[in-house]
């Protein structure tokens, strides 16, 4: 069902690509409006291992550094990164959908400088849009390039077109695992269909609720070693977070652990993710936002 799904997604992104390359000059190389950006996913193979919270906390810690950061709240069937922050969102991603707003107008204001752009929680048409509406919402981005140095896309979690279509388009893919069965197979089961039907061929694993350095890097060198070895990708070990009590109060705050609670060891681990990003800001590694949308449409 996988390979139908996935044929018959590759088929109607043709006909957009026909339509959009007759028409659309804002995918241009040339456009004056195309800036660099750098796109991150941050994906899980199963729900219920940190991987909002990852989103949250990296984007304000990289806001605290001075990076104009967005966080896109891309899981369309259990959005909650509006619910982690405390915030009261009154427009989200289904008004964008319906033609009812624009990106522009629905961001909210999180913490640090951060800015949000929500999701609708138990929405069924958001869990699946089709690749025109997936299109639409790419090219909604484009025009805020101006607007951000750093894009996170929190996605949903598993494989579902949205997260695949995200992943392939990003400059970054962080996979969130925690030391648990389900959570290491559903992982090895999201990069395998990412390296073999998306030719994603890079990842950062980040290990959330480590009990200690030791145990982030058995982990780490478990999982590189079977995805090296039989899907020819590359992973590499991008941060660790500790089980850390701080970080759960902070959930309970709705307040981002790296603001309540600065000196925790989690804050402190947030914290390393973001300078190592930060330090790699002017780099190659962000692309642009017209490369975005064409990195989407070859899928």
């Amino acid at each position: 069902m996988h390979n139908d799904q996935a044929a018959g997604l590759r088929a109607m992104k043709g006909q957009i690509k026909q339509k959009v390359s007759a028409s659309a000059p804002v995918l241009s190389d040339e456009s004056s409006n195309d800036n660099r950006v750098r796109v991150i996913a941050v994906a899980s193979g199963k729900g219920g291992v940190g991987k909002t919270n990852v989103s949250v906390n990296l984007g304000v810690a990289l806001s605290k550094m001075g990076q104009k950061v967005m966080v896109m709240d891309a899981d369309f069937s259990l959005a909650n990164v509006d619910i982690m922050l405390g915030l009261n969102t009154p427009f989200n991603l289904s008004h964008v959908i319906n033609g009812q707003k624009t990106l522009r107008e629905i961001i909210q204001d999180g913490p640090a400088g951060l800015k949000i752009i929500p999701a609708s929680s138990g929405v069924k048409r958001l869990a699946n849009l089709s690749p025109q509406e997936n299109l639409g919402l790419l090219k909604e981005f484009e025009r805020l390039g101006t607007d951000m140095d750093l894009l996170i896309v929190d996605t949903a979690a598993g494989i579902a077109d949205s997260v695949v279509t995200f992943c392939q388009a990003a400059d970054d893919v962080l996979i969130v695992v925690c030391d648990e069965p389900a959570s290491i197979t559903d992982a090895y089961a999201l990069v395998k269909v990412l390296s073999r039907d998306y030719s994603v061929k890079n990842f950062k694993l980040v290990v959330n609720m480590s009990r200690s350095p030791a145990h982030s890097n058995r982990l780490y060198e478990k999982f590189s070693s079977v995805c090296t070895q039989y899907l020819k990708v590359s992973i590499s070990l991008f941060g660790s977070i500790p089980f850390d009590q701080d970080l759960r109060s902070a959930v309970q705050k709705q307040v981002p652990v790296v603001i309540s609670y600065p000196s925790s060891h989690a804050a402190k681990a947030f914290d390393k993710m973001a300078q190592n990003l930060h330090a790699s800001a002017n780099s190659d590694s962000a692309g642009y936002f017209g490369q975005f949308v064409r990195n989407f449409l070859r899928m």
